[in-house]
């Protein structure tokens, strides 16, 4: 008999099913049972759906919080923006690269063969990481042939396709490879 659950008020309850589903779906995706959620939790498995009408709704909110970009946002805001270029892209690319990992998983595990669909608050999260994005390479535009907001969408998309382990054959490629290739290209130099 599992332990009476300590008291919570319905929303900490969600949040606190939904935060230990989230591993659990990287381990067993949709097979996940309520069972294993409850033991994870600490609680009934007949608590889960005192905050949730069913499975899939707690399913559906624990990939709402793992796709959520607000947390990625808060990150990439903390990167010191002070710092040479290289390092400050490095630093940008390592956190792509976390993120892009655990959703490509996510999405494996979960069966998924594509993003889920674009919420209206999604779309509004991207432009703020373009955004921000282009503001933290703005102030290394003298150094750059391409504008910022250019540079960062070319580090999204070589850090997506460099990460995933399908479009780079098993071999994905590392955030200074991604850093490098951007900054000095493949061909050599004189100096090399």
């Amino acid at each position: 008999m599992t332990p009476r659950a300590k008291p919570m008020a319905p929303e900490d309850r969600r949040q606190a099913l939904v935060d230990v589903t989230i591993p659990l779906l990287l381990e067993h995706g949709r097979a996940v049972t309520t069972k294993q959620i409850a033991d994870a939790a600490g609680v009934a498995e007949g608590t889960i759906f005192r905050v949730f009408e069913t499975k899939d709704d707690l399913v559906t909110s624990a990939l709402d919080e793992a796709l959520d970009l607000v947390p990625f946002i808060a990150q990439l805001g903390a990167v010191d923006t002070d710092q040479p270029l290289a390092a400050m892209l490095l630093e940008v690319v390592e956190l792509f690269q976390q993120r892009f990992e655990r959703v490509f998983a996510l999405m494996t595990r979960m069966g998924m063969v594509g993003p889920p669909r674009a919420r209206h608050h999604m779309e509004a999260e991207r432009a703020k990481v373009a955004l921000l994005l282009e503001t933290m390479a703005e102030p290394h535009r003298a150094e750059l042939r391409v504008p910022p907001a250019q540079l960062m969408h070319m580090v999204r998309l070589l850090t997506f396709s460099g990460t995933h382990p399908h479009i780079s054959d098993g071999h994905p490629l590392t955030a200074e490879e991604i850093v490098d290739a951007l900054l000095h290209g493949v061909l050599r130099t004189e100096d090399h």
